[in-house]
């Protein structure tokens, strides 16, 4: 039986281990008329364009950042929550 201060060691690393997977939805706002819609985002790859399904509109990333999910959703893409550079 473990002790208690490795059970409690224990659980900190799963719990750490656990905030490391990325999160894959997100909720992207149009900055052209505000519609929000939630999407899931992909795992492997940048979304550089994406299109309003209320106005239409094709936007792109702002400058320095590297896609859509970054630019207007509430939480980063997969690549930037890892801490990765493509």
């Amino acid at each position: 039986m473990l002790r208690l201060p490795a059970m409690r060691e224990l659980r900190w690393r799963v719990r750490r281990l656990a905030r490391r997977r990325p999160i894959y939805f997100s909720t992207v706002r149009c900055p052209l008329c505000g519609k929000r819609s939630r999407d899931q985002m992909p795992g492997n790859a940048s979304v550089y364009f994406y299109r309003c399904m209320r106005c239409n509109e094709l936007f792109t990333p702002l400058p320095g950042r590297c896609c859509v999910y970054c630019s207007y959703g509430d939480v980063p893409c997969p690549w930037s929550q890892q801490g990765k550079s493509q």
